[in-house]
């Protein structure tokens, strides 16, 4: 069946990829996972046109902002900055962390430990 909305969020994905400086090898990768999940190429058609996550697709109680404020924290670490400067890529962040969510699908007890860095969610 032709879904011209599905062709136009892959198009679009292509364009963001090429934009945050993914390869369209990486980026027809994460399509062909999104393409299996309902919700989630849902997600992704939503953050394209509107540029926010609605945040509905969650794995052991962690959504795609929890996965976007991880990948933002790995960022702030590595930059021994404390805070998101304005060389920090917000896009290409939201599409690591979709990235994320489909591999934290399949392997959600690795992902936990990586948010937790083995802690537990409630623990400080």
């Amino acid at each position: 069946m032709y879904d011209a909305r599905r062709i136009k969020a892959y198009e679009r994905l292509l364009t963001l990829g090429e934009t945050v400086g993914e390869t369209r090898q990486w980026c027809d990768a994460l399509w062909e996972e999104l393409v299996f999940d309902s919700e989630l190429t849902e997600e992704l058609v939503f953050y394209l046109e509107h540029r926010y996550l609605m945040d509905k697709v969650h794995c052991e109680g962690y959504g795609l902002t929890d996965l976007y404020i991880w990948q933002m924290d790995r960022y702030n670490l590595s930059r021994d900055s404390g805070k998101n400067t304005e060389a920090c890529n917000k896009d290409r962040m939201v599409l690591h962390a979709f990235r994320d969510m489909v591999d934290m699908k399949k392997e959600p007890a690795v992902y936990v430990k990586k948010l937790t860095m083995g802690r537990g969610m409630d623990q400080a």
